[in-house]
């Protein structure tokens, strides 16, 4: 008996996951009530936001995922675990909206508050560390990533939020929603393509030639410290009377506001993750392989293609992964310019008050750039794998 108590240990971050939990359940609101979308809120707990039988189950899932969190090692339970929490709170959430809101009533609005928020970060940690001990490599990642996007699209697409602000703001502008989506990929992206189409060849020439690799960082690191909305203002004037000047320039798009200076922008900085990643992974291609290629008759192009390149492939698909989760963040900037994007959203509801209209913006881009990440550090992986073999 003394030594099964002995051995028996609560584990520390399942500890404060449970902590986290308990505060949601018991001390933070789970929903916000709003008569209009620009209102101040009624703060819900948790058991008058929800019907009393289904508030009492989603309180007790919650609470076993705290107890197995705190007490339980195994990493596929405490994922098991995780799951059952979110397939318990995230629908609830969606019900709460239905139940709060009056019969026939357009204007309400019903939003998640900070426990349901503290209840989703305590079950993504639960995540994050069962997949760390289950240790997964990059398929089994973006498996879970998958899945993931799976839970969400079925909630989307099942109407089992229907009734949230956030999806009466998204149902409001739906077509804009679109139209901005796809202007925020092509800012993210499109800056990103082009920095790859000048960045790869000039860090190879700063591999190459050493005096020119001081000057050309050293530039690039000047861009890189100029806040984004500053760049963006001293942009506009240039492109302006490029404008006005060239009736070419006007015909292509570029102006002094609008998605140009934006994506000129974010192509400034892109080149120092891409140029400076490219110099360090070629840098790092070891001399004897070099030499063999050599020995084998390669020639210097065949050598860079077949060899050297493959090589440093991991360093610089870690300096792409760094730019397109820059990118897709700073993208959210562009919209103060008239550049588009989720941005839009985001300062429509500054201006408004309209917390919800900002999170309509905001999650995407968080979602977006976590998707990213998840996504290249598999491929850097993947490429590790490849150029050792």
């Amino acid at each position: 008996m003394a030594s099964s108590r002995k051995g028996f240990r609560l584990d520390r971050l399942g500890g404060v996951i449970a902590v986290l939990i308990g505060l949601a359940l018991f001390a933070a609101p789970f929903a916000t009530y709003r008569a209009n979308r620009i209102v101040s809120g009624e703060p819900r707990m948790l058991l008058d936001a929800l019907p009393p039988g289904l508030a009492f189950g989603v309180l007790a899932a919650a609470l076993a995922v705290a107890v197995m969190a705190a007490t339980l090692r195994a990493a596929p339970i405490r994922l098991a675990a995780a799951g059952l929490g979110f397939a318990a709170v995230a629908p609830a959430m969606g019900m709460a909206a239905l139940f709060l809101t009056p019969e026939g009533n357009t204007f309400a609005r019903v939003s998640p508050a900070f426990g349901f928020w503290l209840l989703m970060l305590a079950f993504g940690l639960l995540v994050a560390d069962s997949l760390t001990r289950l240790r997964l490599g990059p398929w089994g990642r973006l498996a879970a990533l998958g899945v993931a996007s799976a839970f969400v699209a079925l909630l989307l697409l099942s109407g089992a939020w229907s009734d949230l602000s956030i999806i009466k703001e998204y149902a409001a502008r739906s077509d804009s929603f679109w139209r901005e989506a796809g202007q925020h990929l092509l800012l993210a992206l499109g800056s990103l393509s082009a920095a790859l189409l000048v960045g790869l060849p000039t860090g190879l020439l700063c591999h190459r030639l050493p005096r020119l690799r001081s000057g050309t960082l050293q530039v690039l690191n000047v861009v890189q410290t100029v806040p984004s909305i500053a760049l963006f203002g001293i942009l506009m004037v240039p492109l302006g009377y490029l404008a006005a000047t060239a009736p070419l320039a006007a015909a292509l798009g570029i102006r002094g506001i609008g998605a140009a200076p934006a994506l000129v922008a974010l192509f400034l900085y892109s080149l120092l993750p891409i140029v400076a990643n490219t110099v360090v992974g070629l840098g790092q291609v070891p001399a004897a392989a070099v030499e063999a290629a050599r020995g084998m008759g390669l020639s210097p192009r065949q050598r860079l293609l077949q060899v050297e390149l493959p090589l440093a492939l991991p360093v610089i698909l870690a300096g792409v992964r760094i730019v397109l989760v820059q990118n897709l963040g700073l993208a959210t900037v562009a919209a103060l310019i008239g550049g588009g994007g989720f941005g839009t959203f985001v300062f429509q509801g500054i201006g408004q008050t309209a917390i919800d209209l900002v999170l309509l913006g905001a999650i995407p881009t968080v979602a977006l750039a976590f998707a990213a990440a998840v996504v290249l550090d598999a491929a850097i992986e993947l490429a590790n794998g490849t150029s050792h073999d």
